[in-house]
């Protein structure tokens, strides 16, 4: 799923339009029994800002205990705009639970999906569905497992296919919620809904179907796609290339894998290159941020 976010130009510097996140759901988006930071929307957020790219708070529509129609309700009156880059849908869990059939759910949960649509400004590209969580494997639903799972598989067969139906990314975390009675730290104190760590499990598969994509024009490419960064994996140093002859300042910031700033340094160049002391980075995966006056590149280091 590529994602492509329109640029605007301060001169000739890129500018990548942040990302508008609405999470539309139930217990399981608003994050039932954990701490706002371990929502999977905002750990995605905050995994998005960690590669450098620039977003708004998630805006979160969700209750515990919400069906399809309870949510339609909820989002008729929150007046949003259709102005979202990023929409998720996850809801069902409750259409199940409380009685609902599947034959009701599908003509609801269709519904929900155009509008969620809609909200992404017509542009179904920019729309994820999540599938429902199996709570048939925790405490609290292990004594009724093989009926919950059968139900849970009925209702996202129905999703999935209407998702693949109108084109829109699907992404299965169900699998992830199915490890919850083999490792009990996935499952909240109420033995219930997912801890913040099954929701950073279910964000990795979310960032492997998500991509966010430049959009260069021709006025770009000279000044901006011409930058190189090298070498990367790289072990003291790196050297960057080729920056615009617009700009004198420069500054790069390397963010680790849970968006803390490892490394924040200024830069001065007359020749349009210079180069990075990175030699007190410990060897991982990090993620860097150039910018003069707008941002000009981002990108993954390898530290050896």
């Amino acid at each position: 799923m590529a994602l492509v976010f329109p640029l605007s130009l301060k001169g000739q510097i890129q500018t990548l339009e942040k990302v508008k996140f609405l999470a539309l759901g139930d217990s399981y988006t608003i994050g039932q029994n954990v701490e706002i930071s371990s929502r999977w929307p905002v750990q995605l957020t905050d995994s998005l800002r960690a590669k450098g790219i620039a977003c708004d708070g998630p805006r979160i529509v969700a209750m515990t205990g919400w069906r399809t129609d309870n949510l339609k309700a909820a989002i008729e009156n929150a007046n949003l705009p259709n102005t979202y880059n990023l929409v998720a849908l996850l809801i069902g869990v409750n259409n199940y639970y409380q009685g609902r059939t599947v034959e009701s759910y599908i003509p609801e949960f269709s519904n929900l999906l155009d509008v969620a649509i809609e909200l992404a400004g017509g542009n179904k590209s920019h729309v994820f569905v999540v599938s429902i969580p199996d709570y048939g494997y925790t405490p609290f639903g292990m004594s009724n497992q093989l009926t919950i799972t059968a139900g849970i598989n009925a209702f996202n067969a129905a999703n999935k296919s209407i998702s693949d139906a109108k084109g829109v990314t699907y992404i299965n975390i169900t699998d992830i919620s199915r490890q919850g009675l083999v490792q009990p730290d996935l499952v909240a104190s109420d033995g219930l809904h997912p801890s913040g760590k099954m929701y950073t499990e279910w964000v990795k598969v979310m960032l492997d179907h998500l991509t966010i994509q430049e959009v260069v024009t021709a006025t770009d490419i000279k000044e901006s796609s011409s930058i190189k960064i090298y070498p990367n994996p790289a072990q003291d140093s790196m050297t960057i290339e080729n920056l615009p002859e617009s700009e004198k300042n420069f500054q790069i910031i390397f963010r680790n894998g849970i968006s803390q700033t490892v490394l924040h340094t200024g830069i001065i160049t007359q020749n349009r290159k210079t180069s990075i002391n990175i030699k007190n980075l410990t060897p991982g995966t990090y993620f860097y941020e150039l910018s003069g006056s707008a941002i000009l590149k981002t990108g993954k280091l390898v530290k050896q």
